[in-house]
């Protein structure tokens, strides 16, 4: 675990205190483009599915 697990609790509390809750225009934009991701990949999951769904196994 050595260099790459370095468990310092001060640093974590650093970035909590500096972190703040998003307003709720910045809530909706990561909400709508996150939404558009997720139908992006569906999509192409549709169309890979209709494409090799007649192809014989």
């Amino acid at each position: 675990m050595g260099k790459y697990f370095n468990l310092n609790v001060n640093e974590y509390i650093r970035v909590l205190k500096l972190a703040k809750t998003p307003t709720w225009e910045e809530f909706k934009q990561v909400a709508l483009i996150s939404g558009v991701g997720v139908a992006f990949v569906g999509f192409i999951g549709f169309i890979m599915y209709v494409t090799m769904r007649p192809l014989p196994p």
